[in-house]
């Protein structure tokens, strides 16, 4: 077993909750509080005050059996945040004791938010439960993805024994929008369906949620296509849904990154430019 499989003797409980205000024309980390290994590092502003750029960092590297994580984002009226990671998240084989993460995010009026993760990585007899939800003022705007690599293909491991349980949930102005759950294991067909994962080992989603759609947006989008691997996109009221599925995190990145960059100028008023810390 490689060493960084190996189970520690204690589980982490880790809160993390930030909050965002908007002074004259700056957005602020106005208040930031923690409890065990979740923390961020200082805001940054590479794209002007208005924008304030924060990297979570969890220093363990990797989620084990009966850990639990929890995130909360509350973003003040009328500012910008991006939420990025300093690499992918790993959820560690288990001996019997699930992990979890749970995370909240909270956007009031005119508020936007980018919540732009690196991939998470489920090793094999992982037991990862996984909840993420987003509550929106009437006009606030949003773009959020995740991308999830079951097994690790390259070093010949499949995902043959975990099991792995997403919730996601998105309300707009205090009604329910978006509902998903799924749960992925030995037992669950998800993982060979056709409406499914179809034998495939990573998976995507990505949310756009804006007041209104505008139909170019979607255009825009489907003239983007993966290197490898198939994608979707979807246009329901108030939110642009993409899928992704094959069996490259670096593929799926990649399409969700450049359908970003296609729509960030139309859905947040603003040019996109990559965090520096994805090229490190």
């Amino acid at each position: 077993m490689p060493p960084d499989d190996r189970l520690r003797s204690a589980h982490w409980r880790s809160c993390l909750a930030l909050e965002f205000e908007r002074r004259d024309a700056r957005t602020v980390l106005a208040a930031r509080r923690h409890d065990g290994a979740l923390v961020v590092q200082k805001p940054f502003y590479p794209e002007g005050d208005d924008l304030c750029q924060v990297i979570i960092v969890y220093p363990p590297a990797g989620i084990a059996g009966g850990d639990e994580l929890s995130t909360t984002i509350r973003a003040g009226s009328g500012t910008h945040a991006l939420l990025t990671t300093p690499g992918a998240a790993k959820w560690y084989r288990s001996a019997g004791a699930w992990a979890r993460t749970h995370v909240a995010i909270e956007a009031l009026e005119a508020s936007r938010i980018e919540w732009l993760p690196q991939e998470t990585i489920i090793y094999e007899s992982a037991l990862a439960d996984i909840v993420w939800e987003a509550r929106l003022a009437p006009d606030a705007r949003l773009i959020a993805w995740e991308v999830l690599c079951l097994g690790r293909r390259g070093s010949g491991e499949g995902f043959e024994r975990g099991r792995c349980q997403l919730e996601t949930r998105l309300w707009r102005d205090g009604k329910l929008v978006w509902l998903e759950r799924g749960r992925i294991g030995p037992d669950s067909p998800l993982g060979r369906s056709a409406v499914g994962m179809n034998g495939h080992s990573v998976l995507g989603t990505a949310i756009v949620a804006a007041p209104a759609i505008d139909a170019a947006w979607l255009a825009m989008g489907r003239e983007l296509t993966p290197r490898s691997g198939e994608a979707a996109l979807t246009r329901l009221p108030g939110l642009l849904i993409a899928r992704y599925r094959g069996d490259s995190s670096e593929a799926a990145r990649e399409y969700f990154i450049a359908l970003w960059k296609r729509l960030r100028m139309a859905v947040l008023g603003r040019p996109a430019m990559e965090p520096r810390i994805w090229c490190t």
